[in-house]
């Protein structure tokens, strides 16, 4: 069984992502790792060389700025980590620059994977999330955020990211895949106010134009917590390659929890409720069809 991890980054130093971080996290469970890096202006390169692993090939790619219809092209960079993938690769194992698995989850991917390879009816195996927000201490936890994604696929023909690289399809069909028990640590969210105020900036211009971007999100822009609706206290550890990261952290954060509800309306306040008590997310966005 052979597994190949890949990804895509760009200005990865300059946007505070944690790439490195990212592909160490899944690197033990692969063969190889293949890394899209696009046209970066800052140390990105380095970055990802010095990690040090004859696993990692790099291929070089320049990104289409002008393409902002919904984020397509993280979509086209992924397809390009994967087309770059061996071919006789069997699981494509795919995290994103601001994603990191923690280890305790090593021995149960493995096996899923091992235990599924053979099975042709599953397409690939679906993670559940954990949306750090504000800091390491909290987790998002409402309908905004998405609760699931697929992060290993067999390495088949016909596999495209889909729309703005959170999912994938195969000949445009949803993939058939295993809800298996391990989570993706997403980090994106996980900045200072100026810091996401630069993420907002940044990542709107691959959805927006700049005349959109300079007239909403401008330079003296103040971003507003407010909008993660409920948090969570997380009393978890996080995976080990992350802990300098986190160690080096240098702000504060708090907030009220009151404050954060009162920004919801209240059709949003029942449909928690109704998810809380049953677990049941109404109108959920599913880009997959779970099979048992």
């Amino acid at each position: 069984m052979k597994v190949t991890g890949f990804s895509f980054i760009r200005n990865a130093a300059k946007n505070d992502y944690p790439i490195v971080e990212a592909i160490k996290s899944i690197l033990p469970l692969c063969d190889e790792f293949v890394v899209a890096h696009g046209n970066s202006e800052d140390e990105t390169l380095r970055l990802i060389k010095n990690i040090g692993s004859d696993k990692i090939r790099i291929i070089q790619t320049t990104w289409d700025d002008d393409i902002r219809e919904g984020g397509k092209v993280f979509a086209d960079e992924t397809d390009k980590a994967y087309e770059a993938i061996s071919a006789d690769t069997d699981w494509a194992f795919y995290i994103q620059g601001d994603e990191c698995v923690h280890e305790k989850y090593h021995p149960i991917i493995r096996r899923e994977m091992e235990d599924n390879v053979d099975q042709e009816e599953v397409e690939g195996l679906l993670f559940n999330y954990l949306h750090f927000y504000g800091s390491y201490d909290y987790i998002a936890t409402t309908r905004r955020w998405y609760r699931k994604e697929i992060r290993l696929l067999k390495f088949r023909p016909g596999v495209r990211s889909y729309r703005d690289a959170q999912g994938f399809r195969k000949n445009g069909k949803k993939l058939q895949v295993k809800l298996i028990d391990a989570y993706i640590y997403h980090y994106g969210w996980v900045k200072p106010p100026a810091g996401l105020k630069h993420k907002m900036r940044n990542f709107n211009q691959y959805y927006q134009t700049q005349e959109w971007v300079e007239q909403n999100i401008p330079s003296d822009y103040v971003f507003d917590y407010g909008n993660a609706h409920i948090l969570q206290k997380f009393e978890g550890s996080h995976p080990a390659v992350i802990q300098p990261r986190i160690n080096a952290s240098n702000w504060k954060f708090s907030f009220d929890p009151v404050k954060l509800q009162k920004n919801t309306t209240l059709r949003y306040r029942i449909l928690h409720l109704v998810e809380r008590l049953t677990g049941w997310r109404v109108g959920e966005y599913k880009n997959y069809k779970i099979i048992s």
